[in-house]
């Protein structure tokens, strides 16, 4: 499929229902139509790995294009330049959450950039990279816990940031740390309780939220 004809595709399922569902989410639906991810999905898998179809549709502008973008896109194939450039567009957090876990968390590029975003001081930037943590945490079976014991000290550095969008992603990149093993449990456990010593509110209920579900697993 060209790019032209995808967005038509695309446009023959806009939903306006979903469209407003978006937006009660906090979904920015400037350029948004308002297309359901499994739709998405469906698409993906009828047009399979494009890499030149998926840099057409990100230049699109459209949200849900952009999506199908990272669903299309070939790891393989994608540059720390493509990363960077594509990063910079994030206006929303399901954009950045779907970008990260479909496509940049599964390439060579994946580790480094969590070390760089989580220090951008554009929230959603920041965001992913704490996404990318917790996206690696669970689709990477075969990574070495040094990984993820080197994103820790990140994690515990960031907690106090109190951007919702930043904050919720911490929280989700330790949680999925500890939940990867028994050792990288233990490892996430003690860094909460050093958040929770933070003189923040939002470092103390990080800590807290993560607590109470890695305990749980112990």
């Amino acid at each position: 499929m060209k790019a032209h004809e995808v967005i038509v595709e695309l446009k023959k399922q806009s939903d306006l229902v979903s469209l407003e569902g978006m937006r009660r989410f906090g979904i920015d639906t400037s350029k948004a139509l308002g297309v359901k991810i499994p739709a998405l999905r469906e698409l993906a898998r009828r047009i399979k790995r494009d890499h030149t179809l998926a840099l057409a549709l990100w230049q699109t502008d459209i949200h849900e294009a952009r999506i199908l973008a990272s669903m299309i896109d070939d790891p393989g194939l994608v540059t720390i330049r493509q990363i960077n450039d594509w990063v910079k567009d994030f206006n929303s957090w399901d954009l950045c959450d779907q970008v990260c876990g479909n496509l940049f968390d599964k390439t060579k590029h994946a580790v480094d950039c969590t070390f760089t975003f989580t220090e951008s001081k554009k929230e959603f930037i920041k965001r992913a990279g704490f996404v990318l943590m917790a996206e690696y945490a669970v689709h990477d079976k075969i990574a070495p816990d040094k990984v993820f014991i080197d994103f820790l000290p990140v994690i515990e550095k960031h907690a106090g940031d109190e951007r919702n969008f930043v904050k919720k992603a911490v929280n989700w990149a330790l949680r999925q740390i500890g939940k990867r093993n028994a050792a990288l449990r233990i490892k996430a456990i003690e860094t909460a309780d050093r958040i929770h010593l933070q003189d923040s509110s939002t470092a103390k209920w990080i800590a807290k939220d993560a607590l109470r579900e890695l305990n749980r697993l112990s």
